[in-house]
């Protein structure tokens, strides 16, 4: 049985779990204890690895003389906080009313800084390379987090039986607010501005947004 799991492992040669953890400094031993594998079986992968790979090697020299390289559990938090943001299509506020989102913008936080003072821990740069703009500054992360509201709020502005809120001759600021953000949105996807990803959470959250309301139709009550 277990030269068949080894037979199996080896087919599968590079495994990308041991091929990262060598790239982020960690010794063919020191994986080989926390897989709890062979050592000989670690460096048969690796070899194959470097290969494939020429510059291998000296990504895992650079991130070893830097002796910052976080533990699993760090990066496993890290793996945490990525999964978030790709599956909520927005980075985490530190405003927000829920207590592990605002966890979460402090790890971001931390780690923007530690970019830019030079001192990022490749582990780090290499896992939230997959994230586009996640050392972006202050100010566009506000304006993002502020249009995942706007959609939410007009979200539930129609799911209260609205019909779509008005720019013009409106009834309230909320409706005031939102039929502004709204039309901005439409004439940005009518210049092919707004981004696809966008567009995608729009027709989702609220289908029909592009066309609106009908001339002359009465407003849903």
């Amino acid at each position: 049985m277990m030269t068949s799991i080894m037979d199996r492992r080896l087919r599968r040669a590079p495994d990308a779990e041991w091929v990262l953890m060598y790239r982020l400094g960690l010794s063919r031993k020191r994986i080989a204890e926390l897989v709890r594998a062979d050592p000989a079986s670690v460096g048969y992968h690796l070899v194959i690895a470097r290969r494939q790979d020429p510059g291998l090697e000296a990504a895992h020299l650079a991130a070893a003389r830097t002796g910052t390289i976080p533990s699993p559990a760090a990066l496993a938090r890290m793996e945490q906080i990525i999964a978030w943001i790709t599956a909520e299509h927005r980075f985490p506020r530190d405003r927000s009313e829920d207590k592990s989102e605002r966890s979460m913008a402090r790890w971001r936080s931390d780690r923007r800084r530690e970019a830019a003072d030079g001192t990022l821990s490749p582990a780090y740069r290499d896992g939230l390379a997959s994230i586009p703009a996640w050392e972006g500054n202050p100010r566009a992360a506000a304006d993002d987090a502020r249009w995942h509201d706007r959609l939410a709020q007009l979200s539930n502005f129609r799911a209260e039986g609205n019909d779509w809120p008005r720019h013009r001759h409106c009834a309230s600021d909320r409706e005031h607010t939102l039929g502004v953000w709204i039309h901005a949105q439409r004439q940005k996807n009518r210049r092919s501005e707004l981004e696809a990803e966008k567009v995608k959470l729009l027709d989702d959250a609220v289908p029909g947004w592009q066309t609106g309301r009908t001339r002359g139709r009465p407003a849903r009550l």
